[in-house]
């Protein structure tokens, strides 16, 4: 599982940083793709990486704003360009379903896929047997969500030994018993597959939130997170334009994150009057309160290793 940042600017793009988007990559994990997220040009941005659109499964929208929607249209288009075929779930506000249906039908785009778009309320938005996906409501002045993905706890090691001092040798039984099945040998002996495992390996817990001001109260909703995103448009001597703007600085989203216990803080969502020495000093001011925080620029690729 890897975070693939492919805009990491807010508001408008410059020649640094293209506005939001970032891609969760879960190739290993179901050969699929979650986008966070679509801020204009994209679909340019990921011409530039070894992401297929084909490959994308979800899109997420945290709100409505044009820096992380107006490059949805154009996805979605030019994903059935791309062998995009498979059905695609889209997730956001209120008002996303008219935004794109509109979209489409005003450029008279036809998708060959079927697009499913479920406009999202607090709470679990999604689950099956690998992940839950839920949203909470942020502040920012128009409906805007985190989402957070919660991999579900994944089986223990298979305790060859322990099978093999039972003579049970390798093979196609391996796999049953890995995933904790009841079954009968040849011999009319019942195992239990609980019995030749080690303890489950915790999930993951990812969490993105969209564009906020500093809510104390979100701790609840990111607790534990091995990786949190928040955006961090400001910096401390810019707090005074933060609660305006329905933004947080770099120290807040640090605030959040060493009251909340998450194991690492991605900021994102910077204001294009930081260049190169400004976006240092946000790193510092986060830093100074959660040390293990990381700056993201676009393209950063971050790994999510497996717990245990």
């Amino acid at each position: 599982m890897e975070l693939f940042f492919l805009g990491t600017g807010s508001g408008l793009p410059s020649k640094r940083r293209n506005v939001t988007s970032i891609a969760l990559q879960m190739l290993q994990e179901r050969g699929s793709i979650w986008i966070f997220d679509c801020g204009e040009a994209t679909q340019h941005q990921i011409l530039k990486t070894s992401i297929r659109p084909r490959r994308i499964e979800k899109i997420f929208i945290t709100h409505l704003h044009g820096d992380h929607i107006y490059g949805l249209p154009g996805l979605l288009s030019s994903r059935s360009f791309q062998g995009g075929e498979t059905a695609l779930k889209l997730y956001g506000p209120r008002g996303l379903k008219n935004f794109v249906e509109t979209s489409l039908s005003v450029s008279d785009t036809h998708l060959p896929y079927q697009l499913e778009i479920i406009e999202v309320e607090p709470g679990v938005i999604f689950e099956d047997f690998q992940f839950t996906v839920t949203c909470q409501l942020l502040d920012h002045g128009i409906q805007s969500y985190g989402y957070q993905i919660i991999e579900k706890d994944l089986p223990g090691e298979l305790l060859v030994d322990k099978l093999k001092q039972n003579g049970i040798e390798p093979g196609p039984i391996y796999q049953q018993i890995k995933q904790q099945k009841t079954i009968t040998l040849e011999n009319g002996k019942i195992i239990h597959g609980e019995d030749y495992t080690g303890p489950a390996k915790p999930g993951r817990v990812t969490t993105i939130l969209g564009d906020t001001r500093y809510k104390p109260d979100l701790c609840s909703f990111v607790e534990g997170s091995d990786v949190l995103v928040h955006e961090a448009t400001f910096c401390k001597e810019d707090e005074a334009l933060a609660y305006p703007y329905h933004h947080s600085t770099a120290e807040q989203a640090a605030t959040l994150a060493q009251q909340s216990k998450v194991k690492h803080l991605i900021l994102t969502h910077f204001s294009s009057r930081y260049q190169e020495e400004g976006e240092g000093k946000l790193l510092n001011e986060a830093q100074t309160i959660f040390q293990n925080t990381t700056l993201a620029r676009d393209f950063l690729q971050v790994d999510i290793p497996r717990k245990g």
